[in-house]
């Protein structure tokens, strides 16, 4: 393949990244980018040598993301914001429908939420003690 072959493939991947957010397609794209320009520099490398650039490049370009870029993130000002179970962990709710067997169902606004616990009737009061991915894990509180 050539270096425009290669540039092209760059581009293409770089555009992609502005289609499907998330920084992942970029270190592929600055890969490929760096192929071509290796390309351009040594045009009689084999393809299994330019597939080879492209391989370490990838994993260059990724391990540089994620240990200088990720480790100089800002923390955010709200950690929690798209993570809606963890924001309800320490909550103290009353169970709609009774926890059977050790699961059950919790109505919170208006969405039902899986609950893990113990058995307990309905209209017990509940505190979320912790979020096992969207299943909610609940205790008896004292009152």
């Amino acid at each position: 393949m050539g270096v425009y072959t290669w540039w092209a493939i760059a581009l293409a991947l770089l555009a992609m990244e502005t289609i499907i957010p998330g920084a992942s397609i970029l270190w592929f794209g600055i890969a490929a980018f760096v192929v071509g320009v290796v390309v351009w520099m040594f045009p009689d490398l084999p393809l299994l040598g330019q597939i080879a650039v492209f391989g370490v490049s990838s994993i260059a370009s990724v391990a540089v993301y994620w240990r200088w870029f990720r480790s100089h993130e800002t923390p955010s000002d709200q950690p929690l914001l798209n993570r809606k179970a963890d924001q309800l962990v320490g909550r103290e709710f009353v169970l709609d429908g009774p926890i059977e067997l050790g699961r059950g169902k919790l109505k919170i606004g208006d969405a039902l939420w899986t609950v893990e616990g113990p058995d307990l009737a309905a209209g017990t009061r509940v505190r979320v003690c912790r979020s096992d991915g969207l299943i909610l894990v609940v205790e008896k509180t004292g009152g």
